[in-house]
């Protein structure tokens, strides 16, 4: 994760000196970064909320969805929007020819946009994650290092959003062994006070039967 964010940040900071900057009128494609599985908390729920704020300030903008989660959330509220969506994403960590894959896959297809901006969710901590952002699209550069850039942002979202899952994931089986470890404690503490009950109450119907 480290090395894709390593790249991604030094990619931006390349971009940001260069002053390539993101046409504010022209169209966007959004690229919700996601997987296919659960379990693990709000994850999924973060990006895709995300994604639908940035389609409300520009409600013609294409969507791109990689994962069945989002997609199945994103569906609800923009189905219209969403052109293109990837499966079998997430069963593993993701590699950059994986990110290339998609990249090429997206921009065969002949999508009308100007600038890209992925939605990704940031690995903050083991317990801590946030929604975020990358630009990943400029007209104002050559051909082959746009595309480079382009898959190299994916690449950046993927792992990050992987990471983020994978501690999501962590934590939520944690809690869940937490709580399954208190109720068995309750449930025996309850079962031995019936069981003494129990015992109590033979042992006075056995001392009642004994003449004074």
């Amino acid at each position: 994760m480290e090395v894709a964010r390593t790249f991604g940040s030094t990619q931006t900071a390349f971009f940001t000196h260069a002053d390539t900057k993101q046409t504010e009128d022209g169209n966007t494609l959004v690229i919700t970064v996601s997987s296919d599985r659960g379990l693990c908390g709000g994850i999924h729920s973060s990006v895709s909320k995300f994604s639908r704020k940035i389609i409300e300030g520009k409600p013609d903008s294409q969507v791109v969805v990689l994962g069945d989660k989002a997609k199945a959330q994103l569906s609800r509220s923009i189905r219209e929007n969403i052109k293109l969506s990837f499966n079998q994403i997430g069963k593993s960590i993701p590699t950059y020819n994986e990110a290339s894959s998609i990249a090429d896959v997206v921009l065969k297809e002949k999508l009308d946009f100007d600038q890209a901006t992925i939605v990704y969710n940031y690995f903050k901590s083991v317990i801590s994650y946030e929604a975020q952002t990358i630009p990943a699209f400029s007209d104002d550069v050559l051909e082959n290092l746009q595309e480079f850039a382009f898959a190299n942002s994916i690449y950046w979202g993927l792992v990050e959003g992987h990471a983020a899952e994978m501690a999501s994931k962590r934590s939520a089986m944690e809690n869940a062994t937490k709580n399954a470890g208190e109720m068995i404690e309750k449930l025996t503490m309850t079962y031995n006070r019936g069981r003494q009950a129990a015992i109590t109450n033979e042992l006075g119907k056995k001392g009642c039967d004994f003449p004074i």
